[in-house]
């Protein structure tokens, strides 16, 4: 308890088990909150919501076998979105280690591939370094979840703590953040030299707190920008020079100008499936520059012709001072704006309005995005809802897009608001929700009541698992298997068995009225919006088509 005090620790998300009961008898004395959630996954996306929206290292705790085994999820998800947290397990005594005892699971083994590192205690007196080495790699480099599993045992020993004079000496961990000078250099007369650039960002943007570097260097010329599902909000939406989020359901602007480019900036990205599309006709006249800190994603996916390995705050200022003293002529992207201009005429967002009273899924979000006056941290479950909010809501500043990206993970969303309203208690939180979803971990609404966590949840309702039904529509003959919700709880209900408010609205010209009525009504809600079933979410690149064979 006292490493983690001395390493900022505020708030701790966990359940208790045998496994970690020294330790929870430690916590009932230290100065610590603790988040008890309902299930273990739910308090390892509260800790990744906590350390998206602070930009701190989040800690959630579990106990051995079970425990443990449920956090397996969040901290893959926490690794695929480089997210910094620290999950603290417990573990059977030392002395039942291999013989399959009660509640024993190997964890350290099972997360081996999943976590940046990991720490089984084997000697007490080790611990306090060991949270302090946890904690230095969590937030340091590519941030990312590392595990300390802690025997039963040797939990109970008693140790004098000696705080931490200085960052942990780890010999074998020495990131590279500075970025090659040279390669600066060569980046920014390559980028003053290119007739049809266009930068790509993405979530290492904002891990890194980059953002305001990133919009001096879209600043200091007419650079259009892209960015990633993971990336919204480095730059601020809308803006002239923002082209909207690329990939499978980005705009045809980003796609078509990524197809096009001659140059690519790409800034803390990784050029995942979802943003390539078709990897062997991906930007086929661009050459790249890939600025990131972590080596290994560097020419993973795509080759890279300028590679600069360095953290994005201390690496884009450099690049920018260097492109300014080229003194480049701005006029030379003028018929690249031309042409990225008449896509964004010919091919804007939109979709069919009707006269009905029916909700459409893109006007909820609209909605959502006027009640909130673009001013709330929005987390997300995974699918279409997540899209139409990635398309529809106007991202203008970082930390206020909270999803699951890399791993995708169904549940996610409103264990992740209750993290982020904890980490940010002043700040409007609003958890958009699916309702194949919600249902994985509705359980947690009895945390948000519990602790007093205002929360709202708005549950975008359409009765199917929609990405999955959108698939089976389009590509599997409308085959619809296994996809419909039905019979689906009472969502007011559920949320009052809860203890929670509940809501429904079912008429579109009341669903911002009613979104006003949630955030302005005490403690937590849930507000059930009925959209139109089969709404497809477009534009869309197929899997495994180029950007150029974008459909709708």
């Amino acid at each position: 308890m006292a490493a983690l005090k001395a390493e900022g620790v505020e708030h701790i998300f966990g359940i208790p088990g045998g496994a970690n009961l020294p330790t929870y008898d430690a916590l009932y004395d230290a100065d610590l909150t603790h988040i008890q959630a309902r299930h273990e996954q739910g308090a390892g996306h509260m800790a990744e919501g906590y350390a998206k929206a602070s930009g701190r290292v989040g800690v959630a705790m579990a106990t051995s076998g079970p425990g443990a085994t449920n956090l397996v999820t969040a901290i893959t998800d926490a690794s695929m979105d480089s997210v910094p947290t620290v999950f603290i397990t417990g573990q059977v005594r030392t002395d039942l280690i291999g013989t399959d005892g009660f509640q024993e699971a190997d964890i350290s083994g099972i997360t081996l591939p999943i976590v940046k590192h990991s720490m089984m205690v084997a000697d007490p007196r080790h611990l306090p370094d060991y949270i302090h080495a946890a904690f230095h790699i969590a937030s340091t480099g590519r941030p990312g979840p590392v595990l300390v599993d802690v025997p039963q045992d040797l939990s109970r020993a008693d140790i004098e703590y000696e705080s931490a004079s200085g960052p942990p000496d780890l010999p074998g961990y020495k990131p590279s953040t500075d970025g090659n000078i040279k390669q600066i250099r060569i980046a920014a007369k390559a980028i003053a030299n290119a007739a049809r650039p266009v930068i790509y960002s993405g979530g290492g943007v904002i891990n890194a707190n980059a953002s305001e570097e990133l919009r001096a260097l879209a600043r200091s010329d007419n650079f259009p920008l892209t960015s990633t599902l993971m990336g919204l909000g480095a730059f601020p939406a809308p803006d002239d020079q923002w082209l909207g989020m690329l990939g499978m359901h980005g705009t045809r602007a980003a796609n078509y100008a990524m197809d096009e480019a001659d140059l690519i900036i790409a800034v803390g990205a990784r050029f995942d499936d979802r943003i390539t599309g078709k990897l062997a006709e991906f930007a086929p006249r661009a050459k790249f520059i890939h600025i990131d800190v972590d080596p290994a994603e560097i020419s993973k996916n795509v080759p890279v012709h300028i590679p600069i390995v360095g953290d994005a705050k201390k690496v884009l200022p450099k690049l920018t001072e260097e492109y300014i003293a080229l003194g480049a002529d701005s006029s030379r992207t003028a018929e690249w704006w031309d042409r990225i201009r008449a896509w964004q005429r010919e091919y804007p967002l939109n979709y069919e309005r009707n006269e009905s009273g029916e909700i459409k899924p893109q006007a909820m979000v609209e909605a959502m995005y006027r009640a909130t006056g673009g001013d709330a941290i929005i987390t997300s479950d995974v699918g279409q809802h997540q899209m139409w909010a990635a398309q529809y809501y106007h991202f203008d500043r970082p930390r206020r897009w909270i999803n699951s990206g890399g791993l995708g993970t169904m549940g996610f969303g409103l264990p992740a608001a209750i993290g982020a309203k904890v980490a940010c208690p002043d700040e409007t939180v609003v958890c958009l929700a699916g309702d194949g979803s919600l249902i994985m971990n509705c359980q947690e609404l009895a945390t948000a009541v519990r602790h007093e966590i205002p929360v709202k949840v708005f549950l975008m309702n359409n009765g199917y698992f929609g990405m999955v039904r959108q698939w089976q529509e389009l590509f599997w003959e409308g085959r619809y298997s296994s996809v419909e919700m039905g019979p689906s709880p009472d969502w007011v209900k559920l949320a009052e068995a809860f203890g929670a408010t509940g809501m429904r609205v079912e008429d579109t010209g009341e669903v911002e009225g009613a979104m006003r009525d949630a955030l302005a009504a005490e403690g937590p809600v849930l507000l059930d919006v009925r959209v139109s079933p089969e709404e497809n979410c477009y534009p869309m690149i197929p899997a495994g088509q180029a950007a150029r064979d974008m459909v709708g």
